[in-house]
C-alpha cells in the first residue's frame, strides 16, 4: 500500500495519532495582536529569531505534520530549544496548539473541555516525565496506583493491577519501598509502571532516561523495548541522544527551531540525510546500535542433519573450507557444533555422534538485537555466534569479522 510522505505507516492504515499543521507560539499579552504576522512569517520560511525580533513571538512549534501507527516506537529528536517537549505536551494538550489539530483514533482533542481532557488523560494516554513526576510521601505501590485511585477504582483491584505493572517493569518486592530508598533507574522503572497501570493507548515519555548512568539507560532501554513488544502499547519518546533514538525508534524525526527537518526510519535517515544539518547531528551514531544481527549474519557453508552422521560432517567441511559444521535437528532447529575433530573421533570409534556435538555454545535469539549487544559475545565465544528465532530455527550465524567490520562503518 502507499506510505505517507514520510515513509512512514500507510496511508490505508489508520493512525492512532496524528498531528497536522501544529503550530505552538508563546506571546506576552501585549504582542498577541501580531500573531497574524508571526504566522505569516513562518509560512514564508522565516527562522524563530526572525519572528521574534519582528513581533515579540516565540515561535516554538511550526507547522509540524506526522502520524503514528498503533504499536509504535515513534521518537522526536532534537537539541536543548529545537521544541520536542513543546511538542509532546501539546500531544495531550498540557500545552495547547496555536494552531493545527492533533487526532487521536480519528478525533480532533483540540475541541475538548477540560472534562474531556481529563478523561483522556486518565484513560487514553499517560505521560513518564525525565524526573518521574512522583508522590515522594508515598511507597511504589502507592505511586503505581495512584492513577487507578483518583479513577476511583476499588483498592483491591488498583493494588492488583498495581502490583502487576510492578512485576513487568522488574521491581517485585520493592511494593512497599519509600521513593527514597530507591535509585534514579528504579525510580523511572515506578514511572513507567504508573503510566501503564492506567492501561493507556498511547505513552508519551519526555527525556525519560536522560539523568540516568549509560548502564542504567541501557538497561531501561532494553526492558522499554520489551515491555513494548508485551504489551504493544503506542510510545512516542523524546530524546536529545541520537543512539538512544535510532535504537528505540522505528521511525525518528528530528527537530530545529521547531520545524520538522527529516522523518524517517534509522537507516533512510543514515543513508540519505535530508541536508547537512541532519548529516552532522548523525555523524556521533554509533552504527552498532543501528545495525541488527539480521543485517550482518550471513549462512554457513556447513550445515548438517542430526541424523545425517560424521561422514557427511567431515565432507560438508571439506567442501566448504571449514573446521565445523553447525548440526540441525527437525524443521531446522538448532542443535548445536560439531568440530572437525570431533567428527574424525566418532569415525575413529571414540565416541558417538550424539557426544560428539558440542551443545553448550553462545546463540543469539533475537534477529532484532543491535550489533552492540553481541559484541562481548563474539568476543569470547570461539565459534561464529548461532542466530536462531523465537521458535529455536536456525537462521544463520554472525563471525567475528562481520561484528568488526560494523564497528568501521
Amino acid at each position: 500500500p502507499k506510505r505517507d510522505s514520510e515513509g512512514g505507516i500507510p496511508m490505508t492504515q489508520t493512525p492512532i495519532l496524528e498531528v497536522r499543521h501544529l503550530y505552538k507560539i508563546f506571546a506576552p499579552l501585549d504582542f498577541r495582536g501580531e500573531k497574524k504576522m508571526a504566522y505569516k512569517l513562518l509560512e514564508l520560511g522565516a527562522t524563530r529569531q526572525d519572528v521574534l525580533e519582528a513581533t515579540g513571538m516565540t515561535a516554538a512549534v511550526t507547522d509540524v505534520s506526522f502520524r503514528v501507527g498503533k504499536g509504535e516506537i515513534f521518537v522526536l529528536i532534537g537539541l536543548s530549544g529545537s521544541g520536542k517537549s513543546t511538542l509532546v505536551r501539546c500531544l495531550n494538550m498540557l500545552h495547547r496548539p496555536s494552531r493545527g489539530e492533533v487526532l487521536i483514533d480519528g478525533e480532533d482533542i483540540t475541541a475538548y473541555d477540560e472534562v474531556k481532557l481529563q478523561k483522556l488523560r486518565r484513560t487514553k494516554i499517560s505521560m513518564v516525565f525525565q524526573n518521574g513526576g512522583l508522590l515522594a510521601h508515598r511507597d511504589v505501590m502507592g505511586n503505581v496506583g495512584y492513577g487507578l485511585e483518583i479513577r476511583g477504582v476499588k483498592k483491591e483491584e488498583r493494588e492488583a493491577k498495581a502490583l502487576e505493572m510492578i512485576r513487568m517493569v522488574g521491581l517485585e518486592g520493592h511494593e512497599r519501598e519509600s521513593l527514597d530508598s530507591l535509585s534514579g533507574g528504579m525510580r523511572q522503572r515506578v514511572g513507567i509502571a504508573r503510566a501503564l497501570a492506567s492501561d493507556p493507548d498511547i505513552l508519551l515519555m519526555d527525556e525519560a532516561f536522560s539523568a540516568l548512568d549509560p548502564l542504567v539507560k541501557n538497561d531501561l532501554q532494553f526492558e522499554l523495548l520489551r515491555i513494548q513488544e508485551q504489551t504493544g502499547k503506542t510510545i512516542i519518546f523524546i530524546t536529545h541522544d541520537i543512539n538512544e533514538a535510532f535504537k528505540l525508534g522505528s521511525r525518528v524525526g528530528i527537530l530545529r527551531d521547531g520545524r520538522m527537518i527529516q522523518l524517517d526510519t534509522p537507516e533512510k535517515m543514515l543513508s540519505a540525510p535530508a541536508n547537512d544539518y541532519v548529516r552532522r547531528f548523525i555523524d556521533s551514531v554509533d552504527t552498532t546500535k543501528v545495525l541488527t544481527v539480521k543485517h550482518i549474519m550471513t549462512v554457513p557453508g556447513s550445515v548438517i542433519k542430526k541424523t545425517d552422521g560424521a561422514n557427511v560432517a567431515l565432507n560438508s567441511m571439506r567442501a566448504s573450507g571449514v573446521s565445523s559444521a553447525y548440526v540441525v535437528s527437525d524443521y531446522m532447529h538448532f542443535d548445536g557444533i560439531i568440530t572437525l575433530e570431533g567428527a574424525l573421533s566418532v569415525r575413529d570409534g571414540k565416541k558417538t555422534f550424539e557426544e560428539a556435538i558440542i551443545r553448550e555454545v553462545p546463540f543469539v535469539r533475537n534477529l532484532d538485537a543491535p550489533v552492540s549487544s553481541i559484541v562481548p559475545l563474539a568476543a569470547k565465544t570461539q565459534y561464529p555466534l548461532a542466530v536462531v528465532d523465537e521458535h529455536d530455527v536456525f537462521r544463520g550465524i554472525v563471525t567475528k569479522a562481520s561484528v568488526l567490520s560494523s564497528l568501521s562503518v
